[in-house]
């Protein structure tokens, strides 16, 4: 018997039989649809022992209880809340659901040394291109880029193995080809070989080219130092005279002084190779009896890159440095010669140099003069070059090209702009940046906007440049940002100036308006800027 009960509330619980389960599966669905009213109206049944559901083309009452919404899942007669499914947790197109709780959406941040210019920065930035710019066209030197890729041979061959560079710092991955590319570390070797790609060798000599850009290496982000970081560079190709030399230097000792930096140059002269050859063998001669001396870095540089040692900042290696033998005891007479003149030309151009007996720079493809160029206004112990450069004689023909004399240097950009930021307040560190406009251009309403775009074109095919912001609507709002932005007038146009052809003009400062036709907004404006 207790089979058949359950056999028949089974039954009435599919919209079967009006026997005595009948009711208590009401009461269930009941509590599950708000407690709505159940429908008068009986389900059809069949004349057999068996119910069937409703059919699909009779007509559904709104009531849940009737029709075949009384077909209710199993979930129902378990009569607990249906659970969403796994699947329902993961992030679909929004549909107009509110969500119970918000998804954190995850933060893409920019890769470890690598950083955005931020537009407060921007007045910085453009000083120093413009000043960089106008100095190498100052000099003659003419704009040419190189690719930020190119064959990783190129800097290997260049730069040199067992250099930092080549093994610690440079970007290098394989290309769809098999190929192995490299992100450019320096623009030098980029030039040396753009030099032989496009048979400069005929064209009249010197070669004098600038450019600045993004550099990659992959070194320990710190200030002034990031992975992806930018430089100004100048090199002359094609002859071997002191001259250039002391010219490249004044160049960037120029560039650095119209900025408000006080540098200072060390300058030194590694000779030939040969004479470096020589040299090597004493110094590592010396190294050898002074290693327990030496910091564990240096240790491991005597048998691979000695000359690296001389250029270490550890404390413990100065010591060692200061009593080594000195390469310029080593130069051929035609080196001693040559560096002799590159600084009488120095003496006779009044820039300050010091004579630095260490100075070897990082690439191995530098001969006779090398230089840096350091701050004057920051103590020895904390300096960090802003930049440098030298001679580089044999390296177009170690890329394959012709025996090709050449020079050159560059400037950490990075780190010219973090040291404008110490003297902000010194009017040549932002004299090369561009003028802010004196004019801010206010509107009110849809047609003085429409009218505001055709006013600010007429502005700017004279080459005037006005502030605005179309997406304000409130005339307060748009004077408070041209206070924040310190304009000295602002020009307001509403309906009624649209409509009678004018324009005001306010003096920001006293708040005092002027109203003019708008046929004669360009001359007034070009008052307002003389």
């Amino acid at each position: 018997m207790p089979q058949r009960k359950i056999s028949s509330t089974k039954k009435s619980a599919r919209g079967g039989s009006a026997s005595g389960g009948k009711k208590g599966v009401v009461k269930k669905i009941k509590k599950l649809v708000m407690k709505k009213p159940i429908a008068k109206k009986k389900v059809v049944q069949s004349k057999t022992t068996k119910t069937k559901p409703v059919a699909k083309k009779k007509p559904v009452s709104k009531s849940v209880a009737s029709g075949k919404k009384t077909v209710v899942p199993k979930k129902v007669e378990k009569n607990v809340p249906v659970k969403p499914s796994a699947p329902a947790k993961i992030a679909a197109p929004y549909n107009g659901e509110k969500k119970s709780k918000k998804e954190k959406i995850p933060q893409i941040q920019p890769l470890r040394g690598m950083r955005d210019l931020h537009p407060k920065d921007a007045k910085f930035w453009r000083s120093v291109y413009r000043a960089s710019e106008q100095m190498a066209e100052a000099y003659n030197f003419q704009y040419m880029e190189v690719p930020v890729l190119e064959d990783a041979k190129l800097f290997t061959r260049s730069i040199g193995k067992g250099t930092d560079v080549v093994d610690k710092e440079m970007y290098v991955f394989g290309d769809k080809d098999g190929s192995e590319i490299g992100l450019r570390p320096e623009f030098t070797a980029g030039f040396a070989r753009a030099y032989i790609t496009h048979g400069m060798q005929s064209d009249p000599q010197p070669i004098k080219v600038w450019t600045s850009g993004s550099l990659f290496r992959h070194d320990r982000p710190q200030a002034g130092r990031y992975r992806e970081f930018r430089q100004f560079d100048c090199e002359t190709m094609g002859t071997r005279d002191a001259a250039v030399d002391a010219e490249l230097i004044t160049v960037a000792y120029n560039f650095l002084k119209d900025l408000g930096l006080e540098t200072t140059v060390r300058v030194n002269s590694i000779g030939s190779p040969e004479d470096r050859a020589n040299y090597v063998i004493e110094l590592t001669a010396y190294l050898r009896s002074k290693r327990s001396y030496l910091s564990e870095l240096s240790k491991k540089r005597i048998a691979k890159n000695p000359l690296r040692i001389l250029d270490s900042k550890d404390p413990q290696d100065k010591e060692v440095i200061e009593e080594a033998p000195q390469i310029i005891d080593w130069l051929s007479e035609e080196s001693k010669k040559f560096f002799m003149r590159v600084l009488e030309y120095l003496d006779h151009l009044n820039i300050p140099y010091i004579l630095d007996a260490t100075l070897v720079r990082g690439l191995d493809y530098y001969t006779d003069t090398v230089f840096e160029l350091f701050r004057s206004d920051t103590e020895e112990g904390s300096q960090t070059a802003l930049g440098g450069g030298g001679r580089y004689d044999r390296l177009i023909e170690q890329l394959g090209g012709p025996q090709t004399p050449a020079a050159g240097f560059a400037i950490g950009l990075d780190r010219v702009v973090l040291a404008l930021k110490d003297l902000r307040n010194n009017p040549k560190a932002l004299r090369h940046a561009p003028k802010k406009s004196p004019v801010y251009f206010a509107q009110l309403g849809d047609q003085a906007r429409q009218h505001t775009l055709r006013l600010i074109e007429d502005l700017r095919q004279e080459n005037i440049i006005t502030y605005h912001n179309l997406g304000k609507s409130s005339l307060k709002s748009q004077l408070e940002q041209a206070n924040e932005i310190g304009v000295t007038h602002t020009l307001i146009l509403g309906q009624k100036e649209v409509q009678d052809g004018t324009i005001i003009i306010r003096d920001m400062e006293s708040g005092i308006q002027e109203i003019i036709d708008q046929g004669k907004i360009v001359r007034e404006v070009m008052k307002l800027l003389k």
